[in-house]
Order: C-alpha cells, then sequence, then structure tokens
C-alpha cells in the first residue's frame, strides 16, 4: 500500500514539476516584430520547443466607454455591441452587414497534449460554446452604428466564411460548404442549408472561409490544418492545410494550392484580380519564428508546409523529411512578423480613410500566444504599389491597437475586416464581443 501511495505522490509530483517547467520556460525574442516583417524578413536560427513559450492575454473585455486607439486622422466608434463571440464579417449587396458569431466546435480532451491546450484555449477565452449564428446587422440612417440587430441563420456547426454568389448565400461551416438561397432585404433565412461539399473537419485549426473567384464560376475555400507539424501523420493532413477551389453548381471541388499551415483571411486584389490570403505558420521554433505571412496565391503553388517555412527553410522536427519538395517551394511576398496570428484580411479599395490607406490591405492579427512580449492584437495596414504587390520596404502600419491594456491583458482581440459601403472599416472582436467601425476624423 505505501509503495502505490509513493508511486502516486511521486506522478503527482513530477506533472508539479512539469506544469511548473510548462509556465516557466518562456523563450524570450531576440528581434522586434518589424525584424521578422516586410518583403525580405530576418530569419534566425530556430529554437526548438519541447515545452512551448505560453504567453496568453487573459481576456478581461472593455471598460465602460472604452474603445480601441487608431492611427492619427482616424476615428472608431461601436457599430454593434452584446455580440457573442463575432469572428467574421461579410457585407451583402443592399450594405446589410452578416457577422458569423461562431467559436471551435468542442474539442476532445484526450490525451495530456490536449488537455493542455483546451485549458490555455480557456484562458484565452476561446473555450466558450459556440453561438452557431448568423446575425445581421443594419445602420437604417447612415450614423456609423447599426440600429437593427437580428438573428438570421441558426443551427450551423461553427460557421465563418460567407459569400454571396448567384442566387445563394453560402456559408462555409468547419465540416462543410453549404448554401441556401438568398434575396436582397431578407432579415432572416429559415431554409434548410444544402450542403456543396464536404470539408475535413477536427483537430486545430476549425474556421472555414470562402470567397468567390475571379473567373466568376468557382469559389476559393481554405481549409487549415488540424495540426502544428503534422504531428499526427499526414493521413490525418489530407486535404488540409490548402485552399480548395468550388463548382458550386457541379458541386466538384479541386486543391488550388497546398502547404499554407492555416489560411484564413482571403481577397482578390483589386489591382491585378489576383487570389491573397494570410496565413498563420506553425510554432514552437522560439519567440523569432515563424513569420505569419501576406501572398498571392496561384494554382499548384505549394508554401512548404510541414517540412519548409519561409520559402525553403527545413523544420527538421517533420518526420520523414521531403528534401524532393525544397525547390518547388513558393515563398510567401510579405512576412507580417511572428505569431502575430493573421486572420482578417480586406483590400482597401472603397475605403474613405485618406490618401495613406487608399492602396493596399487592411490585416486583422488577433494575436499570439506561443510569444514573448506578445505580438499581434492589432490591425494594420500593408501599402500597395502599382504593381499590385506590397511597397518595397515598407513594414506594416498600425491602423487599430490598444486591444491590450498596461497589464498585457486582453480587452478584445481583432479577427475579421471588412470595408462598408460608407467606405468605413468594420473590425469583428471576438473577446470585446463588438463590431467596430474606424471612420475618417472629423
Amino acid at each position: 500500500m505505501r509503495k502505490h501511495v509513493l508511486i502516486v505522490s511521486g506522478i503527482i509530483v513530477l506533472i508539479g514539476i512539469a506544469v511548473i517547467a510548462w509556465l516557466a520556460w518562456p523563450d524570450t525574442a531576440r528581434l522586434s516584430v518589424d525584424q521578422v516583417a516586410g518583403k525580405q524578413p530576418t530569419i534566425s536560427a530556430p529554437r526548438e520547443q519541447v515545452i512551448p513559450t505560453v504567453n496568453i492575454a487573459k481576456p478581461v473585455g472593455w471598460a465602460q466607454g472604452a474603445k480601441p486607439q487608431v492611427a492619427s486622422g482616424l476615428a472608431i466608434q461601436a457599430f454593434a455591441t452584446s455580440l457573442d463571440h463575432p469572428r467574421w464579417l461579410y457585407e451583402l449587396p443592399n450594405g446589410d452587414v452578416l457577422v458569423a458569431e461562431t467559436n471551435s466546435p468542442p474539442r476532445p480532451a484526450a490525451g495530456i497534449t490536449q488537455r493542455v491546450m483546451n485549458f490555455f484555449l480557456g484562458r484565452a477565452g476561446a473555450a466558450v460554446p459556440s453561438a452557431n449564428r448568423i446575425t445581421l446587422l443594419r445602420d437604417t440612417n447612415g450614423d456609423g452604428k447599426a440600429d437593427m440587430k437580428t438573428a438570421f441563420m441558426t443551427g450551423l456547426n461553427s460557421p465563418f466564411g460567407m459569400v454571396f454568389f448567384e442566387g445563394y448565400l453560402y456559408i462555409a461551416n468547419t465540416d462543410a460548404l453549404v448554401r441556401v438561397p438568398y434575396r436582397e432585404g431578407e432579415t432572416q433565412i429559415t431554409a434548410k442549408p444544402e450542403k456543396v461539399v464536404p470539408l475535413r473537419g477536427g483537430g486545430n485549426h476549425w474556421a472555414r472561409n470562402v470567397i468567390a473567384a475571379e473567373d466568376g464560376k468557382t469559389l476559393y475555400v481554405s481549409v487549415g490544418s488540424a495540426s502544428n507539424i503534422a504531428e499526427n501523420g499526414m493521413d490525418a493532413e489530407k486535404f488540409r492545410a490548402t485552399i480548395l477551389q468550388v463548382w458550386p453548381n457541379d458541386k466538384n471541388w479541386r486543391v488550388y494550392a497546398g502547404g499554407l499551415r492555416n489560411p484564413v483571411g482571403m481577397a482578390l486584389n483589386p489591382i491585378n484580380n489576383r487570389l491573397w490570403t494570410v496565413v498563420n505558420e506553425r510554432d514552437m521554433l522560439g519567440s523569432d519564428l515563424a513569420p505569419d505571412y501576406l501572398t498571392q496565391v496561384e494554382f499548384g503553388d505549394h508554401f512548404g508546409w510541414p517540412w519548409y517555412y519561409w520559402g525553403g527553410y527545413p523544420d527538421d522536427r517533420v518526420e520523414p523529411a521531403n528534401p524532393a519538395l525544397q525547390q518547388y517551394v513558393k515563398r510567401p511576398d510579405y512576412a507580417l512578423g511572428p505569431h502575430v496570428a493573421a486572420l482578417g484580411l480586406t483590400f482597401s479599395q472603397n475605403a474613405r480613410l485618406g490618401d495613406r490607406f487608399a492602396r493596399g490591405a487592411f490585416v486583422g492579427e488577433h494575436g499570439s500566444w506561443n510569444r514573448k512580449p506578445a505580438s499581434g492584437y492589432k490591425v494594420v495596414f500593408v501599402p500597395f504599389g502599382a504593381n499590385g504587390f506590397p511597397v518595397a520596404g515598407a513594414k506594416p502600419i498600425d491602423v487599430v491597437g490598444g486591444f491590450l491594456d498596461a497589464k498585457g491583458e486582453a480587452r478584445g482581440r481583432p479577427v475579421g475586416v471588412i470595408v462598408d459601403k460608407a467606405g468605413g472599416l468594420l473590425v469583428a472582436d471576438d473577446v470585446g464581443n463588438v463590431v467596430w467601425r474606424v471612420s475618417a476624423a472629423k
């Protein structure tokens, strides 16, 4: 009996030591975020971690009257409040704004790794049940505030991306692309969603996005990886870490581009009508690696995940290796910095925020968990040139910040970004449960 007590006590002590080590093992950044951003970021030697750096901002929400900070010449106000984990935004042709109130589906707590991850997701405010709802917001008097808020669709499965295309509203659930008929001005959809194509779910990176392609016939659908670096094997990653091209009328699809660990935001560049995306890169290579990025994507591209990052740097943790792929890996066009969690993406066409933000892309950075000090937790702007690519030498410009307070706690976390019909920038804040609107200062 005593022997069993000693064994159990020993196990408890070891678990305690492991937990303490987990929390007290930070890899502190040696480079600034700007040094790992731009067209030519500094790519330092990896500092592999068995025990990851954990630095998650505790969610506290916004105090009464508090709001984010904006760049000079801009103003910000709440467009809609009292939402339930608003993550993604889409504007319908008549100017109504749809917001996906959503979160990850339940994550099974099988194994110590997933239990620990679930614990930290809870600390970050990401473990609340998904509302599985799309809400319609309407500004009827043009004052920059939604005076109508109504449940547009319910009963979905962790919905995220939305797009109106050829008479249908398409919704990217975590496990399927579905659609319902939509007529302009409708404020509620009761039709049962029709499945267009299945999407692989489970694991990490549950959010799926959808946009209309430039050909006017197909859709692009983004599907993130199930893991950090395919540690559960490549079979678990089949048709993941990809952007798919879908023919909705035929309900067919193909892989358009691969090697994208977690592509979320997608948009067509108005300069050249090409597909661009923002991608969350891998964790546990230290606080300075690997940079999240913004890039143009063409058919057949492969960006290296899980074997390579930033155009061919090998990740030696991945087994088996894939040396034959290295020469074909495409280097991204623009680094956004390490661990910023780039999710939202919209181009500034039609924005009325001044000449400084006339040509380029806004990116919603949800914020890091695996970096010390924290990175992201803001909306940035990447200026583009007339050639349709980011300006040489340009670094991301802060547009909306102040989501972290003086204690490093999260008052909010930005996700989706869109430009509305009046030229304002809408920002979904899933911790503050607000949609913010940025406009030119009067």
